[in-house]
């Protein structure tokens, strides 16, 4: 077995009832007719750029996010793009978790256990610690954390009784280091890498397969929203890695768990990062202080 991969242990986590025991990278599509995969954060951004990958590998795609009208939007997208998909829409707050066992129920009641969970809702708000009020930092801690806990609680029961299933667990370069700025966001990608870490063990024994991912700045609406409070020494260290397409993170996610990967972490310098991150943090915090030094601690609308 390759390292930072797992053993194909079913059908629906690896492509495959023949799964090869590298993790086999055969797509869904020829293990069941339209197995179900429920995406959140499906109306936008990498979460609907993951739905378009499924979709085309024969996946019911569920897209769950809160704005019907965006989901319908998203759904007609995919649609267009494959006119044979099969789309749900579910409108959905991911920080609710009754409503995220009721929306998952119901998916499976009527499509059956899900072969995929992406959790892909997420929402940054960068910002100076000293200037944010909690609630920022308990709203993106909703989101991003408790939204991926309450969906993955849910599914993976289902999936534990089917005997296979994958999650996907969209985290963030910022879940593996600190950065200026992101005192709000960062704590909740690396729980969200945390609680991934730990589900890769505890499931593994249930047939789950877990995949927990750390795209680079992507172009989606959310980065442009985050644009509005980035402090000026995180838009110059965002700058010296640069900027993905959403379909292009979506294509490496998909592919990295098809292929029982655990860690997935698109462009090199996240891929550097993930694998020597506790050798390169003291590097990254010494590039930071510099930057401060000749910035200075400015807000953005300084």
């Amino acid at each position: 077995m390759q390292p930072g991969r797992e053993p194909a242990k079913s059908a629906r986590a690896t492509g495959s009832r023949k799964a090869r025991a590298d993790g086999g990278a055969d797509t869904l599509a020829n293990a069941i007719a339209n197995p179900l995969a429920i995406v959140s954060g499906g109306s936008s951004g990498i979460g609907l750029a993951c739905a378009v990958q499924l979709a085309a590998r024969g996946c019911r795609v569920a897209l769950l996010a809160r704005d019907a009208a965006r989901l319908a939007e998203a759904a007609a997208a995919i649609r267009r793009g494959h006119p044979a998909a099969q789309v749900v829409c579910q409108p959905l707050d991911v920080r609710d978790a009754g409503a995220c066992a009721e929306a998952v129920d119901t998916l499976v009641g009527r499509h059956g256990p899900p072969a995929w969970l992406i959790n892909s809702a997420g929402i940054a708000e960068p910002g100076l610690f000293l200037d944010q009020p909690l609630a920022a930092h308990e709203a993106q801690l909703a989101t991003n954390y408790l939204g991926s806990l309450y969906l993955s609680h849910a599914a993976a029961r289902h999936m534990a009784a089917a005997g296979e299933g994958r999650l996907v667990f969209v985290s963030s370069g910022a879940g593996l280091f600190g950065i200026y700025g992101y005192s709000a966001y960062a704590p909740s990608k690396f729980a969200v890498r945390g609680l991934a870490e730990v589900l890769r063990v505890e499931l593994a024994p249930l047939g789950i397969g877990v995949t927990v991912a750390y795209p680079p700045d992507t172009r989606t609406p959310q980065l442009e929203a985050e644009r509005r409070t980035k402090p000026e020494v995180a838009r110059r260290l965002a700058g010296e890695s640069g900027e993905w397409e959403a379909d292009a993170v979506a294509r490496k996610i998909i592919a990295g768990a098809l292929a029982g990967r655990f860690a997935v972490a698109p462009g090199l310098p996240t891929a550097f990062v993930n694998l020597f991150h506790s050798l390169i943090a003291p590097l990254l915090r010494a590039r930071q202080q510099q930057l401060i030094r000749a910035i200075g601690s400015h807000r953005p609308d300084d």
